[in-house]
């Protein structure tokens, strides 16, 4: 999972003091490493859940070659050894964030549309004193900051920014949204004044004491894109079934063991299907959640999936007088 933080101080000097504790803070995210990097006026933090090259070498936050750029990044580029390829050049480690370093190093923010995954990342150019923040295509991981008169914080969870004592109060207009509408994260706002939420397939680049924000990737202008094409129905069926298989195929490039999240339903029972024709190895895990409750019940579904493959289940079950104390450490941890 992996989380990041940090600050970019308007004042000259560096949050060197508050860059622990809003790292320290997303423990939970990356359990297996946590460091930070300090240089005035920028501060750093990165929290490691290690997935490729989980060795000392792929520390977070990490330096490019040329020493000019700074990453902390969460998340995952799928297609890093394909990138590595067409980089080139001497890699110091098997991870996909020294790729993102250097691609970035290579191709400025164009290198964003060249990236296969998810992620949220911060990249702090040395030599021009910028600050870029990026979050992927459909904002699958989480990207928070707030514009304060002594600068900038950001952080993949809000706690971050409350340990750097950026002040937690409601936004009402949020709180009205959502209660009367059922709207959330329709916009930039969060239920906290004051912090906001980078919009999924954006970039904010601070520079000069101010943040500018703009679209990196327009859903719109892709998808009517793709209605231009002229494929029959067959054609567009081996389309998906060829994008689907890539899918999973990237997916499994891990130095760690890869599990499914299994219910009885289509979606993750085509998963357990094309896993089990494309990876072979051992390893393979199924996790399924249930509540003892036989009318919701699928884990005789589940054991039929699995009938026959190398692939432990693991079964949590959920029971009723467990439910008030996890919905507040729930709340805790996912916050809005």
């Amino acid at each position: 999972m992996c989380g990041i933080a940090g600050a970019v101080s308007t004042e000259g000097r560096s949050a060197a003091g508050r860059i622990e504790w809003m790292t320290a803070v997303l423990t939970h995210r990356g359990p297996d490493d946590g460091h930070v990097w300090i240089e005035e006026p920028a501060s750093i933090g990165a929290r490691r859940l290690a997935i490729l090259d989980v060795t000392e070498a792929g520390r977070q936050p990490m330096v490019s070659h040329d020493q000019r750029l700074v990453l902390a990044f969460n998340g995952e580029v799928y297609n890093y050894r394909e990138l590595r390829r067409e980089l080139g050049g001497d890699f110091r480690t098997g991870t996909d964030t020294e790729v993102v370093l250097e691609a970035f190093a290579r191709w400025g923010f164009s290198a964003l549309e060249r990236f296969n995954g998810m992620f949220a990342l911060a990249l702090w150019d040395r030599e021009r004193q910028s600050l870029v923040l990026a979050r992927d295509r459909f904002g699958v991981k989480p990207l928070v900051y707030s514009v304060r008169p002594d600068g900038l914080y950001f952080g993949s969870e809000v706690k971050s920014l409350a340990a750097a004592g950026v002040p937690i109060e409601s936004d009402e207009s949020t709180w009205a949204d959502y209660l009367a509408k059922g709207l959330y994260d329709h916009d930039s706002a969060t239920f906290f004044s004051g912090i906001a939420r980078l919009p999924a397939g954006h970039l904010l680049v601070w520079e000069n004491g101010r943040a500018t924000v703009r679209k990196w990737y327009d859903l719109a202008a892709t998808v009517a894109r793709a209605h231009a094409y002229d494929e029959s129905e067959t054609e567009a069926l081996a389309e998906l079934r060829e994008l689907i298989l890539d899918a999973v195929r990237l997916r499994f490039r891990s130095d760690v063991p890869v599990g499914v999240c299994l219910s009885g339903g289509l979606d993750s029972s085509l998963l357990v299907g094309v896993i089990d024709s494309i990876h072979k190895s051992s390893g393979r895990h199924a996790f399924h959640f249930c509540t003892g409750d036989r009318a919701y019940d699928e884990t005789p579904w589940v054991h039929e999936i699995l009938a026959g493959r190398d692939m432990p289940l693991h079964i949590t079950e959920l029971r009723a007088p467990e439910v008030p104390d996890l919905a507040e450490e729930a709340s805790y941890y996912q916050e809005e």
